[in-house]
């Protein structure tokens, strides 16, 4: 089981989230329920993913902590990690892939370590091999996070931008950070 899922329906959930069966999301609903196991039955609990990589999609279909209702933080420092904390004490459970671990998964080890192009990996063996691993594969550590992620900034006022004519967050300056910054775009019409 995952969460409340048999792991058929979590792939199945998987793939119509994700497109297809990605391994870092199979490996993500490892993560989260033994993060859950971790931590006492009751209680808000928000997530951190030190990933931008799969793992924030485990995390949103999973958990309550999605990104759009800032529940989750991703800070991409490159750990395949997360960890699920008490959003009022900062308490809470990290979870992460320890690559020592890997030595009995060969097809794993490949893939996490990118020891192969992708298109060299038997796609077909490292979903097997994850879903036997199951939660073997991870090192729980308790933590406290960083003050900065229990303090939830508002937005504030919102303005018109001089120059593009939309509504920003006033605190932002004189115009909007799109027309300030490097463009997200050429207009084309």
């Amino acid at each position: 089981m995952i969460r409340s899922y048999t792991y058929e329906k979590y792939v199945e959930m998987v793939r119509e989230f994700h497109g297809y069966e990605a391994p870092g999301l199979l490996i993500g609903g490892f993560m989260i329920d033994l993060a859950y196991r971790h931590l006492p039955a009751e209680g808000l609990f928000d997530a951190l993913c030190e990933t931008s990589k799969c793992l924030p999609d485990a995390i949103q279909l999973l958990t309550p902590c999605t990104t759009g209702n800032g529940w989750l933080t991703v800070v991409n420092v490159g750990r395949f990690a997360l960890t699920i904390y008490n959003k009022h004490t900062g308490e809470g459970v990290r979870v992460f892939v320890d690559p020592s671990r890997l030595e009995n998964w060969p097809e794993m080890r490949v893939w996490f370590l990118k020891l192969k192009p992708k298109r060299e990996q038997d796609m077909k063996r490292l979903l097997e091999e994850i879903r036997q691993a199951e939660d073997t594969i991870f090192k729980v550590m308790r933590v406290r996070v960083a003050k900065r992620f229990l303090e939830k900034p508002r937005r504030g006022e919102f303005t018109i931008c001089p120059r593009c004519g939309e509504a920003y967050p006033a605190a932002d300056g004189p115009a909007c950070l799109g027309c300030t910054n490097d463009s997200l775009f050429t207009r084309v019409d």
